[in-house]
């Protein structure tokens, strides 16, 4: 990181964000196309769990290339000055690379699912109807790089 000054040292602020947050941003790429999308997510024990269709460019990308990147921020807000050059973003973010793999079997996806549903509503239980099950890929990502920043 080149402003140091600015790196988040505190591994469990790092921990705290990505249990609290609702909002990650994930980064596929194949060949040559990058590809970046917004998703609900819950976090466990080193690994993020998204859900999507069973078909689509997520699913096709991950089978090209199991890498990604994703970004987390927390309390980004814009500050206004009198000239362009002196306005300013405070924020913190979170940066990390993992492996994503794809979790098909039922008891797994359940658990899954109740992972981001606790992380996006704070409750626990939770049931889900066979064809919700049925049309549901999980998508789990396991951490294995992550880093913190924070402009205050």
């Amino acid at each position: 990181m080149r402003r140091k000054e600015k790196t988040i040292t505190d591994r469990n602020e790092i921990l705290e964000i990505l249990s609290m947050e609702k909002i990650c941003r994930i980064a596929f790429a194949d060949d040559k196309t990058p590809y970046i999308v917004p998703v609900n997510y819950g976090y466990r024990d080193n690994s993020l769990y998204i859900h999507c269709a069973k078909a689509g460019r997520k699913i096709e990308m991950i089978k090209k290339n199991s890498i990604v990147c994703f970004e987390i921020e927390h309390d980004a807000h814009t500050v206004q000055a009198d000239t362009a050059c002196r306005w300013d973003t405070l924020y913190t973010s979170i940066i990390g690379y993992g492996n994503a793999e794809l979790v098909t079997d039922t008891s797994s996806v359940i658990d899954a699912l109740d992972v981001i549903m606790k992380q996006q509503s704070g409750q626990d239980e939770w049931s889900y109807d066979e064809r919700s099950l049925k049309n549901v890929m999980i998508i789990k990502i396991i951490i294995e790089s992550i880093s913190g920043k924070r402009s205050i």
